[in-house]
């Protein structure tokens, strides 16, 4: 099961809304595309690539250009932990778990 930590909600809250300021559209298929995207890591929890910056074979990543979605894998049940822009630094408290 995929669950969405409250930070990671926020984070895809922000994203809409700062994109929707300019394009309505554009931010809902955005933020849909996110969230669309984690649904592979039901079968799939291992297919993202470690986050570099941590170091821990639990915390990967995925893709959606221009974020990162940032993922624990914790037993069976996968923890999106954040939705970060890909230029921001990445932050330890950013993903606490």
């Amino acid at each position: 099961m995929v669950i969405w930590s409250q930070p990671a909600k926020a984070d895809l809250r922000a994203i809409h809304d700062y994109i929707a300021a300019d394009s309505s559209y554009y931010a809902k298929k955005l933020t849909q595309d996110i969230v669309t995207k984690t649904d592979v890591l039901v079968e799939l929890p291992r297919i993202g690539k470690m986050v570099p910056e941590l170091g821990d074979e639990a915390i990967r990543e995925l893709t959606e250009p221009p974020y990162r979605i940032i993922y624990e894998i914790k037993g069976e049940d996968v923890f999106v932990l954040a939705v970060i822009h890909r230029r921001r630094e990445l932050l330890p408290e950013m993903v606490e778990r």
